[in-house]
């Protein structure tokens, strides 16, 4: 029998025989937003209604299989239909549904996945349920139906930590039923046959039997209390995971109620804004500019904040030089950054001889004369404007035409920073947080003559 092709939006759907396949085409990462969730939809009924169509199998084109949410919704009125509708569509589906998962199952794509009737899984995937590093929980069915498959430790750890589950671990977890090497439509044609022939069984994972350990859910909880009791998600996981011992709907119930009142949290708000911000500073409208030369660095300063630049400096391969205005400031500010270092071999970051090739790098000294060759200088004195602007144009006479001259004011204007050198366009705010090299977050201000270059 020839195929029959249908193309859905960001769906194709296959007819091969009596094996119906649903293609997830919707790049770069097959998000689950609206369009898709209409055409899943759509897709399960008309193949559900389909006397030929014995089986389906859902797998994903390109490089992932899904990766959950159109984060371009976040934010927005919900458009129907949910998810969790259309995943317990599939679970209620009357004839077998096979997902196949590769590259990455994410959020509401492993979702997905758990919803079908059996798992097929191809080498290097990655799986997992990152919501709670959202803020929220996972709010089609993860905390009901994963419990489900994995033992009750692993379902916890994964759906509280977020982290991401390689392909060969779900496979011992039994989140997945088997592990296959072909590509995706091709592994898809064969799991469904091996369904056929009764070589692959399937079962609705709501269907399973899970008894809630009340004594094991209690533990976790106090461990989440004690380490991070802050946070609100990851005790409402475990909520949402001692309901996965009710009948599936009742226990998907709970879930949504939980996922509700977390998404009116001011935690979900502020990792909401922190995400979007991750994946909005790639797009600045500087981006294309190339960057200057940032090969060597000068710190102004020996303080706290100065002395974590440079330890930061240092480790990224920068060489650094640190100016203080004593010989006794400059040498207590080296002992200091080389006590960072120590600090990050104890931690295993880095090996005794990486310490000694970084500390290497550095260089301290009194004045700003040593400064005159650097490719970036990052000024790191205490909130006084006058004593800023005076070094700025120090600075100004001092470093080589083209060196990015960096303040780390957290509050001061850093265009009249800037407006005491006669070159403005070099100037730019880089506001660090304490320990600098400690924490993953720099400010960038971008003053009004700052050359996109230096950004």
């Amino acid at each position: 029998m020839d195929n029959i092709v249908t193309e859905t939006g960001p769906l194709r759907i296959e007819i091969e025989g009596d094996i119906g396949l649903i293609a997830l085409s919707n790049p770069p990462v097959n998000a689950l937003g609206a369009a898709m969730r209409q055409g899943l939809l759509d897709a399960i009924t008309q193949l559900q209604q389909d006397d030929a169509v014995k089986v389906t199998a859902i797998y994903g084109e390109g490089r992932i299989f899904s990766g959950g949410a159109d984060i371009s919704e976040f934010g927005k009125t919900p458009v129907p239909p949910r998810l969790p509708d259309v995943l317990n569509a599939i679970e209620d589906c009357a004839k077998p549904v096979v997902a196949v998962l590769h590259g990455v199952a994410m959020g509401g794509g492993l979702e997905l996945a758990l919803a079908a009737h059996a798992r097929i899984v191809l080498p290097d995937t990655r799986l997992g349920l990152p919501e709670v590093t959202l803020g929220l929980l996972p709010g089609a069915g993860g905390t009901q139906r994963l419990p489900r498959l994995a033992p009750l430790e692993s379902a916890i750890d994964i759906i509280v930590s977020g982290r991401h589950v390689p392909a060969e671990e779900a496979l011992l977890l039994g989140i997945v039923d088997r592990l296959d090497t072909a590509p995706p439509r091709e592994t898809a044609l064969r799991a469904a046959q091996d369904v056929l022939d009764g070589n692959l069984p399937t079962r609705r994972t709501g269907e399973i039997v899970f008894r809630a350990d009340a004594d094991r859910l209690d533990a976790a909880r106090e461990v989440l209390l004690g380490k991070r009791p802050q946070l609100a998600a990851p005790l409402k996981c475990i909520d949402a995971i001692a309901a996965a011992g009710r009948p599936i709907g009742e226990g998907m119930g709970v879930e949504r109620a939980l996922f509700l009142e977390l998404m009116d949290s001011p935690d979900r708000q502020g990792l909401i804004h922190a995400f979007q911000a991750e994946r909005a500073v790639k797009h600045i409208p500087e981006a294309g500019a190339q960057p200057r030369p940032t090969a060597s660095a000068g710190v102004i300063g020996g303080g706290t904040m100065g002395v974590g630049i440079a330890t930061a400096l240092l480790q990224a391969g920068t060489d650094v030089t640190l100016v203080e205005m004593t010989p006794e400031g400059a040498e207590t500010a080296r002992t200091r950054i080389a006590g960072n270092l120590d600090a990050a071999v104890k931690r295993g970051k880095m090996s005794a001889e990486a310490r000694r090739k970084t500390l290497s790098a550095l260089t301290v000294g009194v004045g700003l004369d040593h400064l005159a060759e650097v490719d970036v200088v990052i000024e790191a004195v205490f909130e006084d404007l006058q004593v800023k602007t005076a070094i700025f144009r120090d600075l100004d006479r001092i470093c080589k035409p083209g060196a990015v001259l960096g303040t780390n004011t957290s509050y001061l204007d850093v265009n009249e920073i800037a407006a005491a050198t006669a070159r403005p366009q070099d100037v730019i705010g880089l506001h660090f947080f304490s320990p600098a090299h400690i924490m993953r977050l720099l400010e960038v201000v971008v003053a009004d003559k700052t050359a996109p270059d230096v950004v």
